[in-house]
Parts: structure tokens; C-alpha cells; sequence
């Protein structure tokens, strides 16, 4: 198996260099072929997790030109947070030892602007699409008391809030920040661009 960067800030970097090629048109495809494939095959050893939106659009792999064995992917809509979402994080942060933890959000997302509009008064979606809204729905809170009313500057204040929800609610991964062992990076990702920015510090 190859070898992973070990630390938060190389895998920082991994990251951000491999956004930087996908960008450029410098692509190099690594660990996509058939050796990889069967080195995985007993183990996994990914450097990083990324909690991202479910946006078809926002495909972790593609978008930082990595491969199989990389990154450890959770995705749901709006990158909301739940016990299933922590307990996954937890896995890769505890057993997979990955030293890096991205949440990654996107502008125009769908899951704030419904939110947004939900919050307004404007729509109450139906079905389960409610326990999103109502996950998303105090970021919406936050950012207007910020006076951001704009769904771009909302997504931003939202995956800060997600980064914060990570360290505050899951001791383990608190635990694993304040001994340098890992860190959690809130990240926002331009549509049009394809170019990631980090949030926050």
C-alpha cells in the first residue's frame, strides 16, 4: 500500500494540490488502476474524510483528483450531521487513523435554500426532506442575526457551524483534534470554478 500523508497539515496539502491540478487541467488520476485496486483489497488507508453535500456535482474524488483508498467519503444533503454520520467519522478518525476531517459545502446549495425558505415562512417541504431543513435551519438563524441573508454567505457560516458540530458533539474526535492527531478543516467549493477555498481558520 502506498504511502498516505501522516499529518493534518500534509494532508492539507494533498488536498488542496490536487484541487489545484483538477483546476488546471493537470490531472494525474493516482491510484486508479488495477494494482491499487488489489492492494486494497485487505485494508484501507485513506488520509482523509470528507463530509460533503450529496450534490451530484460535488464528487470528492473527481474534484481533488484522488483515487480508490484516499479519501473516506460521507455525504448527505446539505452535510448535515447525525449519529450515523459522527459514528463514520469516528471509524476513520479511531481505526483508520485518517488525520484529516474536510467539510465540504458548495455555493447554490439546494438543502440552505430550502432551508432559507422554510425559515422565511415561505415553503415547509414535506416528508423526511424536513429533518434536513431542520438540521440546516439554526446555521440559517446564525447568519441572520449575522445579517447574511444571501445562500452563498449562508453556506459559509453553515459549514463553519458543521465544523464546530464535529468537534463539540463527538468526544472522539474532539479528543483526536486537541492531541494534534487530527484536524477538521471547513472547506467551500465554487460550481463554475472548480476551485475549493478553506473557511475560517
Amino acid at each position: 500500500m502506498t504511502d498516505r500523508p501522516a499529518s493534518p497539515s500534509h494532508a492539507l496539502a494533498e488536498l488542496l494540490a490536487g484541487n489545484h491540478r483538477f483546476v488546471s487541467g493537470d490531472r494525474i488520476h493516482p491510484n486508479q488502476d488495477a494494482e491499487r485496486r488489489t492492494a486494497l483489497a485487505d485494508a484501507q488507508n485513506p488520509f482523509a474524510v470528507v463530509l460533503g453535500c450529496s450534490d451530484s456535482r460535488l464528487a470528492a474524488e473527481i474534484i481533488f483528483d484522488r483515487g480508490l483508498g484516499d479519501l473516506f467519503v460521507v455525504r448527505t444533503a446539505g452535510h448535515v450531521v447525525s449519529p450515523e454520520v459522527l459514528g463514520s467519522i469516528e471509524y476513520a478518525v479511531t481505526v483508520l487513523h485518517t488525520p484529516l476531517v474536510v467539510v465540504l459545502g458548495h455555493d447554490s446549495c439546494g438543502a440552505v435554500r430550502a432551508t432559507r425558505e422554510a425559515v422565511s415562512g415561505d415553503a415547509s417541504p414535506a416528508g423526511h426532506l424536513r429533518s434536513v431543513v431542520d438540521a440546516v435551519a439554526p446555521s440559517v438563524r446564525v447568519a441572520a442575526e449575522r445579517r447574511i441573508e444571501d445562500v452563498d454567505g449562508i453556506v459559509d457560516v453553515h459549514i463553519g457551524r458543521t465544523v464546530e458540530l464535529l468537534r463539540s458533539r463527538s468526544d472522539v474526535i474532539g479528543a483526536a483534534v486537541d492531541s494534534g492527531n487530527c484536524a477538521v478543516v471547513g472547506m467551500y467549493y465554487r460550481l463554475s470554478a472548480g476551485r475549493v477555498r478553506i473557511v475560517g481558520e
